[in-house]
């Protein structure tokens, strides 16, 4: 494992979701390059190495990503075995790809291992099946913040029949709710807002569609946090229900159809 880079997933904050090729990685690295999102208990898994902060977060000073670029290039050249720790997944909002596409063209080994993607474990955490027969049929992740600034096609996603599980997007609850309702979106839609996923200080906030700005705002919603937008973002409320009546799919197909044929 030397004079080489690993591209790794340290989950959303959990400890414990840190997978098992992730912790073998660590055990062997000489240095460990983490961002800010990485929860420092995870750490203890590579007490041998060298550990270098590269924090980049929204609206705060970050690191450069070129300068992190050079910092792999320039270890793994030395013949030792870096660790570009990331929270959640390096592939899903990560650069773990573009980092891997650089390294690779410069002769560098790379291998990028997979993490646990906030939105998974945190619509978990709050009993919420991203996917359910009769009711969502899939799942979309999308960022709310792009490098260019450009919009998403909200109307699509609005259309698309699935999940939405929206990334960095507190600073844009206001376009993302217009948005959807332009492009069709039902206005009680419900939404989960759930700050800090997986760790013990996690809240969610439910709402739908309409409140849902108006509610983060009494709730105080902060970054880290994800939203996910639609009929299974109702399984809470639906649950309780649930456990005095019809199963928990039943009751949701019910409420999809009646906001269907409105």
């Amino acid at each position: 494992m030397s004079a080489k880079v690993w591209l790794v997933g340290a989950g959303p904050g959990d400890p414990e979701l840190l997978t098992l090729k992730a912790v073998r990685a660590l055990r062997e690295a000489d240095v460990v390059l983490i961002d800010d999102l990485v929860n420092d208990a995870v750490l203890e898994h590579c007490t041998q190495a060298r550990i270098i902060p590269v924090g980049k977060r929204g609206g705060c000073r970050s690191t450069p990503q070129a300068f992190i670029h050079r910092l792999m290039l320039r270890y793994a050249r030395h013949g030792q075995c870096v660790v570009r720790l990331k929270g959640g997944d390096p592939c899903i909002f990560g650069r773990g790809g573009e980092e891997a596409q650089w390294l690779r063209e410069r002769g560098v080994e790379v291998e990028l291992v997979n993490g646990i993607t906030a939105g998974l474990a945190g619509a978990t955490q709050c009993d919420i099946p991203l996917t359910l027969r009769g009711v969502a049929r899939g799942v979309t992740l999308v960022t709310a913040h792009t490098q260019d600034d450009s919009s998403l096609n909200w109307r699509a996603l609005a259309q698309g029949g699935t999940t939405l599980v929206v990334y960095m997007g507190v600073a844009k609850l206001s376009e993302i709710r217009e948005q959807l309702l332009a492009g069709g979106m039902a206005a009680d839609t419900p939404v989960a807002m759930i700050e800090n996923a997986s760790l013990p200080h996690q809240r969610e906030c439910r709402s739908d569609l309409t409140a849902m700005e108006e509610d983060a705002c009494a709730f105080e919603l902060k970054s880290p946090a994800i939203l996910v937008i639609g009929a299974v973002a109702a399984c809470d409320e639906i649950k309780r229900s649930s456990e005095r009546g019809p199963n928990l799919r039943q009751l949701l197909v019910s409420r999809l159809s009646l906001r269907q044929e409105r």
